[in-house]
């Protein structure tokens, strides 16, 4: 046996005992004539203990060759301390060692192996191995396991089946390019990795499944943003004989449970709002709603007054951010400088102060009376003391400027707390957005998304108006899952098609299966997927979802500890159809 106990587990009760224990070197303190080893496991830290006169003189010179890391197993007695440390819960005891044996020597690692460490990203990406022994990173994949055990207990009480689907699949158009595989044994064609699931759990909703979930690994290769990996995990569910009420509630559920049960928070009311209305209020499709700041429309009071910047502009929007009016210029000038950031592009930002004895003062004002000022200020709901921060230009293009700035706002005055969590559902997506390069609309979410039923009508008289019946879960202005009611005729399915652009053909080619299945008695059945390595973030408190992947790939693609991608023997190539013969 190689250990009797884990490093984690010995208390004061334990004193007396005869232990084995096995582990890393954490650390080594040599005074000379008293020694003390910290010995690490994935369950802590057990402190031991080796003085000369009592510990075998044949155990010290062991002990005295070690090294930071080395793999090392010891039989001793369990003491209580003398001097505790109540910062680990092993702190009240320590072993006398009276045997040591070195199961491996460790290299000098590049890096210290603690919570705290002196080790870069880039070099801790190089030795990722070694950085999974840290206890912040071990902790972060240690949530990770509870909530997707969590998950499947969940969906398993709702009588939702686990069902794996293909990695090997068919290259579909579904938004991002595919990781492709050649084959072998079908020389000059290719499989592709999956974008998702999507059509597996369709065609599984028409195999009669009528609950299926899997979470599951999906890749796409797309530019990589800086908290983007071009493989990544999602929670796929999909339900028959529903309406969008039906997964919505059955995912609240879900996430309450979550919350409940790995967070010990309760969650509050989940609102539902339109797309339209997201936009306009807080010009995103995933706002944060832990605090007010909602987006003022301000071009009725603004325009015909001589400022050509606003009378030219299509929108004129503003934030109310209270008790803010002491703002000094200084300020005033950071917040300009933030949105002319060439990420954010504004071209300036008007301010008005509203003073505490009821006059205002703003950067604008030789454009504008007291008076007009004062009915920007009612427009807004602003008080005395208040601050108006004013954006304009093209709708699309300010809503988004104002976005970055109600969400810096909110930071800078506290108001986004990170022991706060407010869900939102949002709903009634555009079905299609039109892309001005290819000159034609593609699908907002995917083609099998279904148009609302009352706007079925304007597909073929107004398509860019069409609202899909689709939804968003969002929480703290982060999206943490997305889906909607699909498509179950093939008649729509066709009509979908057709306003995407797809000949006959090439539906049949790209989607026949589905289309065929289609005409076998396909149920109505919508589902929804979850950011599970988004999710895993969330619930740890942090920014990336790298710190909750065991082997991730860098912002270039790359898996440095193992050097991939790579190229392979020409001889590969060869046998694959791609390679010089």
């Amino acid at each position: 046996m190689l250990r009797t106990h884990n490093c984690g587990e010995l208390r004061e009760e334990n004193a007396g005992t005869e232990v084995t224990l096995s582990g890393w070197v954490q650390k080594i303190r040599d005074k000379g004539g008293l020694m003390w080893v910290d010995l690490r496991d994935r369950y802590g830290i057990t402190q031991l203990t080796l003085e000369e006169g009592r510990t075998p003189s044949p155990v010290i010179e062991a002990a005295r060759k070690l090294g930071r890391e080395f793999v090392i197993q010891i039989k001793g007695k369990v003491v209580e301390r003398y001097a505790k440390n109540d910062k680990i819960p092993t702190g009240a005891i320590e072993i006398d060692v009276e045997e040591l044996n070195i199961l491996n020597a460790s290299k000098t690692p590049p890096f210290v192996i603690d919570d705290e460490t002196d080790g870069g990203e880039d070099l801790r990406m190089k030795y990722r191995y070694l950085d999974l022994r840290r206890g912040t990173v071990r902790r972060k994949l240690e949530l990770r396991s509870q909530l997707a055990i969590a998950v499947r207990n969940y969906l398993a009480n709702q009588q939702f089946v686990e069902v794996e689907t293909p990695v090997l699949i068919k290259s579909t158009p579904e938004g991002a390019r595919d990781f492709v595989v050649p084959s072998r044994i079908n020389p000059g064609e290719f499989y592709a990795l999956p974008q998702s699931p999507q059509t597996f759990k369709q065609l599984l909703m028409v195999s009669g499944f009528d609950r299926y979930f899997q979470i599951v690994k999906c890749f796409r290769d797309e530019d990589l943003r800086a908290d983007r990996q071009p493989e990544f995990t999602q929670i796929d569910c999909e339900m028959s004989f529903v309406d969008r009420d039906d997964v919505l509630n059955t995912f609240e559920g879900l996430t309450r449970h979550l919350f409940s049960s790995i967070k010990n928070v309760e969650l509050g009311e989940f609102p539902r709002m339109s797309y339209a209305d997201a936009m306009s209020k807080y010009g995103s499709d995933k706002p944060d709603i832990r605090f007010g700041m909602e987006f003022i429309e301000l071009n009725d009071v603004v325009q015909n007054k001589g400022f050509n910047v606003f009378d030219q502009a299509e929108l004129v929007v503003g934030i109310c951010a209270k008790g803010c009016a002491e703002y000094t210029r200084k300020q005033l000038d950071a917040l300009t400088d933030y949105v002319k950031r060439p990420q954010i592009g504004a071209k300036g930002l008007v301010y008005v102060k509203c003073n505490e004895d009821g006059t205002y003062k703003s950067s604008v004002d030789k454009f504008y009376s007291q008076e007009d000022l004062a009915q920007w200020a009612e427009k807004a709901g602003a008080k005395a003391g208040d601050l108006l921060l004013v954006l304009s230009g093209n709708i699309n293009t300010t809503r988004k400027q104002m976005n970055e700035l109600r969400l810096f706002m909110g930071s800078e005055l506290g108001l986004r707390k990170s022991d706060e969590f407010k869900p939102l559902w949002v709903v009634n997506f555009p079905l299609l957005e039109w892309d001005e390069e290819t000159r034609r609309f593609h699908a907002m979410h995917h083609p099998f998304t279904s148009p609302l039923k009352e706007d079925i009508k304007k597909l073929d008289t107004d398509p860019g108006s069409v609202r899909a019946n689709a939804y968003d879960l969002v929480i703290n202005g982060v999206e943490i899952g997305g889906g909607s009611i699909r498509i179950h005729d093939k008649a729509t399915q066709q009509l979908m098609f057709k306003h995407l652009g797809f000949t006959d053909e090439e539906a049949k080619a790209q989607f026949g299966f589905l289309m065929d299945a289609f005409e076998y008695g396909a149920p109505p059945h919508g589902g929804i997927a979850f950011g599970f390595d988004r999710l895993c973030a969330m619930f740890g408190g942090s920014e990336t979802i790298r710190d909750y992947i065991a082997f991730p790939k860098n912002t270039s693609g790359r898996d440095v500890m193992i050097d991939s991608p790579s190229t392979i023997a020409n001889e590969q190539l060869v046998e694959l159809g791609l390679g010089l013969r």
